[in-house]
């Protein structure tokens, strides 16, 4: 009780008119964000930063929260219709959106995205108000060992459901570990694979790879084969799901919310892996298996209500103990040190007006993002309408200015294109590229546990199998890698 009564309390602060106002130009602004490739909340929040000095600390983390919020929201619209992520985390829900757009079934994939968001964020937010006490236990659980082991699970797990071949995944993943380790070695400080450039100092930014990966190297895949009917088909029908489409949609997005939330607040647990997660299970569910890789559109509500979920369970930990599990999260960690507030178990106490009204702004959000979102389903899909040249060129700007905002570097600019050229080797033969982003996030966190293990323990490998949750998790990924060989050769 005492809780829902703090939530009303948060409520009287949330819907202030100019909380209000807040919120709505958060969320609004938060979906353009989403929707530009290139572009993040991370970024956006960076830019917008300077607000602290001159905005209450209220009304500046509601903005805050609602480009959050917002931007999960947008970064599947790219997805679907251009297949181009506009977040790592939406890189999932281009796999099976992408493909429900070109059939003519953009507004139904958009739709199923958009309410899929809202269930998720809204279940994810009331995780946040009355589960994230046990939740932070349970993360606090995890030692490094435990963390090497779930990063290994997802490594294999993303290697072994995406592509035709899972050697090809593997290669795939190994080329993004490889670009993530670029950059200086937190634990020697020293370079590593920089070749004697400054810029390289910090590692290759997740956000020029993915763009390079997904927008540059489609377009050179598509411009290099004009024989490919690049043509986009029109919208078929309402923009609006049908019946069988709730059907089949509704439970992807109970399921995606559920696995979504947790990881999220995990360190380190992000959006892109519940994403994945997400994808698998339905994938092993569904009663139409066969339409995964065509356009199923369980394949864009689960991962999308994972990647909303996975959104607020970010909070928790960032809240209750200060330690941000995202890029964004870090952003906003660092404005609350603009107005020398430290998150952590004091905040709820010190600061009740603040956190409750934020949390309270998540739900006044989700139903503004569902407002804002559904009626401008079939108005998104209209960009399938623009000849495919206009198309393609106008990603290639929209990367190229997006690239050159994160840091104002040419060198960045060089590496978008050299990794678009990669991105359009591996179209061409056949390589999935959504490990190699994968890669490239997890694979440092990984190494760095994996090397704390190893201090923690003298040196001891045995420390990754004596731990009952490490080792049920390297089981696990074990057997996620050698069963579908075993049951392929028994076939």
């Amino acid at each position: 009780m005492e809780t829902l009564s703090l939530l009303a309390d948060g409520f009287a602060v949330a819907l202030q008119p100019a909380n209000l106002l807040w919120a709505i130009v958060g969320v609004t602004l938060g979906t353009a964000v989403g929707v530009l490739p290139g572009l993040g909340p991370a970024l956006t929040i960076a830019l917008l930063l300077p607000i602290t000095f001159h905005v209450p600390a209220t009304a500046a983390f509601i903005l805050f929260a609602g480009i959050y919020y917002g931007a999960m929201y947008g970064g599947s619209t790219t997805s679907i219709l251009l297949n181009t992520p506009g977040e790592s985390a939406t890189i999932i829900t281009a796999l099976e959106g992408h493909r429900m757009a070109r059939k003519g079934r953009a507004a139904a994939a958009l739709a199923t995205a958009a309410i899929g968001s809202f269930i998720a964020g809204t279940i994810g937010t009331l995780g946040i108000t009355f589960l994230a006490p046990p939740l932070v236990e349970f993360a606090l659980q995890f030692g490094p060992a435990d963390y090497f082991a779930l990063m290994a699970l997802a490594f294999i797990a993303v290697s072994a459901v995406l592509g035709s071949s899972v050697l090809r995944g593997l290669t795939s993943l190994a080329l993004g570990i490889l670009l993530g380790l670029i950059g200086i070695d937190l634990q020697t400080g020293q370079p590593r694979f920089t070749f004697g450039l400054p810029e390289l100092l910090d590692g290759i930014n997740v956000i020029v790879v993915a763009v390079g990966l997904f927008a540059v190297g489609e377009t050179l895949y598509l411009a290099a084969r004009p024989q490919v009917n690049a043509t986009l088909t029109p919208l078929k029908g309402k923009a609006w799901m049908t019946r069988e489409d709730w059907r089949r949609s509704w439970k992807p997005w109970l399921r995606g919310s559920a696995i979504g939330f947790p990881f999220g607040a995990l360190p380190a647990g992000g959006a892109e892996v519940p994403t994945f997660v997400s994808y698998f299970v339905e994938k092993k569910l569904s009663k139409h298996p066969e339409e995964f890789g065509h356009g199923a559109i369980e394949g864009v509500a689960g991962p999308e209500a994972a990647n909303n979920a996975s959104a607020a369970g970010v909070l928790v930990p960032m809240l209750a103990l200060g330690l941000p599990t995202s890029a964004t999260a870090a952003i906003i960690l660092s404005a609350f040190q603009s107005y020398g507030i430290n998150p952590g178990p004091l905040l709820l106490q010190n600061q009740p007006e603040l956190v409750w009204g934020l949390i309270a702004s998540l739900y006044v959000g989700n139903v503004m993002l569902l407002v804002l979102n559904l009626p401008l389903a079939g108005l998104w899909a209209k960009i399938l309408a623009i000849p495919s040249p206009w198309l393609y060129g106008g990603i290639l700007v929209f990367a190229t200015i997006g690239t050159y905002g994160i840091s104002q570097s040419a060198v960045d600019l060089v590496l978008l294109y050299l990794i678009g050229g990669v991105g359009y080797l591996m179209r061409r033969f056949d390589f999935p590229v959504a490990p190699t982003v994968i890669g490239m996030i997890l694979g440092p966190f990984a190494e760095q546990e994996f090397r704390r293990a190893l201090t923690i323990s003298g040196g001891d490998f045995s420390v990754f199998v004596t731990r009952p949750l490490s080792a049920t998790l390297l089981a696990s990924a074990v057997l996620l890698l050698v069963l579908p060989l075993l049951l392929r050769r028994r076939a």
